[in-house]
């Protein structure tokens, strides 16, 4: 497990530190128009502070529930299924989405609208390309059961029992 947890760190820096955070400030300088706090701030820093604490849920969930890491080349030794898994089966995507969608609205930005567009277009092909087929490879049944239980992008409100 400590392996695991070095390992998740260390791509916690890598993917979404890159998408949600070096991306965003090569698109901004992290430089916001002047005029005070407004309502897009507010809402803009809700969004990026709920994102945070969902994408390290997430993170941790990895290391202590699945015994491995988010990261394709050291995956998971069990399917992740628990905390916000039991309510849509990419929270993490959808966290680092609202991250990046919040420094949108904090700086005004519509270049990091635009990234926002790229990256989920982007995560959607690599979970219908990649990540949907794979896990499916590794659980089996148990994934084919949990996928269609749970909704990959719309929250249920009921949690997931499996």
């Amino acid at each position: 497990m400590k392996r695991a947890a070095v390992y998740t760190v260390v791509f916690f820096f890598l993917a979404p530190g890159t998408t949600a955070g070096l991306v965003p400030w090569l698109i901004t300088q992290w430089e916001r128009p002047d005029g005070g706090v407004g309502v897009l701030d507010v809402l803009g820093t809700g969004l990026v502070v709920l994102g945070l604490a969902a994408v390290m849920a997430c993170f941790w969930r990895f290391v202590t529930e699945g015994l491995g890491t988010p990261a394709p080349v050291a995956p998971t030794e069990s399917l992740v299924v628990g905390g916000l898994y039991r309510h849509v089966r990419n929270p993490m995507y959808l966290a680092v989405a609202s991250i990046i969608g919040g420094q949108a609205l904090i700086f005004r930005s519509t270049g990091v609208l635009w990234w926002l567009l790229v990256f989920l277009v982007s995560v959607w092909a690599f979970v219908r390309g990649y990540e949907e087929p794979e896990l499916a490879r590794q659980h089996g049944d148990s994934y084919q059961r949990y996928r269609d239980a749970v909704p990959g992008w719309w929250p249920r409100l009921r949690p997931y029992q499996g």
